[in-house]
């Protein structure tokens, strides 16, 4: 049986992978992003929902966690050698470079620009991760998580296999308990005045696909359960300045969760006002998605090394607080 190719890439067959004792719990999609270096993720999601990817010779779905010795079946997929698509922007590797607030031997944690893919694809060249290789190449760099492309704020990318490993649980771990595995605070301008107070919004969340394959995302009874704490932080021009913590990790959560309370992110242009947002961009300049992830909290090698890493609220954002009365 196939095994994992330290460089894998595909060719014009059929293989088919055995999950190793160290990728037990990964996410399908994201084992394959691994499998299929360069593919765009819309990719990915194609082939898994058109049946072409198998897991132990049945169906699966993107998100189905794998275990060790699964037996995967990949198709064979056309993607660029590499060099064919060139190298990130000299602007884009000058800012990458100066993202990174931390780094160990273990990991490397960078503010991520707003309008910043977390990965390449769907008519992106180049997101962070790719950016982050090109600049190392001699490096082992993953993804820990991910950020909304309009989202800026911290981001976790991981130097060795074991950290990645220990991250990705503490990620299932918040997503599955009660947000005990890692604690994730976001700076962000709601629309209106919301309540003196922390306001907890416990509202499960379902991912749709709108026609084109974009993703919209919405409450419903049938969705996952998602759990974000918001909190005043203070009022500026008839708007609220929030801390926001989530005990969830779902897609989109805060800025769904902040319209279905009938406070949107300003400057949402998927779930905000459109009017609060012509407004705010005319008279203070805000032309990107007022969402910062500011903080994460977590702890490795068994709770014996404590990381408390933080990112700066992004200066544009500073600029728009500044103008605002």
């Amino acid at each position: 049986m196939a095994s994992i190719d330290s460089n894998p890439r595909p060719s014009g067959q059929v293989r088919l992978v055995r999950v190793p004792e160290d990728r037990a719990g990964q996410r399908l999609d994201n084992f394959l992003l691994g499998q299929l270096k360069g593919a765009p993720k819309s990719l990915i999601y194609k082939i898994v929902r058109s049946g072409q990817v198998r897991v132990n010779g049945g169906r699966a779905k993107a998100e189905t966690r794998l275990e060790a010795g699964d037996e995967v079946r990949i198709p064979p997929v056309r993607l660029s050698e590499p060099g064919e698509k060139g190298a990130p922007a000299r602007g884009l590797l000058d800012a990458m470079a100066a993202s990174i607030v931390f780094e160990d031997a273990r990991l490397l944690a960078i503010s991520k620009p707003s309008g910043v893919a977390s990965h390449g694809g769907s008519g992106i060249g180049f997101g962070v991760i790719e950016t982050l290789r090109a600049l190392r190449p001699n490096e082992s760099l993953e993804l820990v998580h991910r950020l909304d492309r309009d989202t800026s704020g911290l981001m976790v990318i991981a130097k060795k296999r074991s950290a990645l490993t220990e991250l990705q649980a503490l990620m299932r771990e918040s997503d599955a308990d009660d947000g005990r595995g890692i604690a994730k605070r976001y700076l962000a301008l709601l629309a209106g005045r919301m309540p003196d107070g922390t306001m907890t919004v416990d509202a499960p969340l379902h991912i749709g696909l709108r026609q084109g394959g974009e993703r919209h995302v919405q409450v419903h009874a049938q969705g996952k359960p998602s759990l974000s704490h918001f909190r005043v932080l203070e009022r500026r021009g008839g708007h609220s300045y929030c801390e926001v913590r989530i005990e969830t990790g779902r897609t989109h959560q805060i800025r769904v969760h902040a319209q279905h309370i009938g406070h949107p992110v300003a400057g949402d242009d998927k779930y905000g006002d459109v009017e609060v947002n012509k407004r705010l961009r005319e008279q203070v300049g805000l032309k990107r998605l007022f969402l910062h992830a500011a903080s994460l909290e977590f702890s490795l090698d068994g709770g014996r090394a404590h990381y408390l890493l933080d990112a700066p609220l992004a200066p544009e954002l500073v600029d728009v607080l500044d103008r605002l009365k």
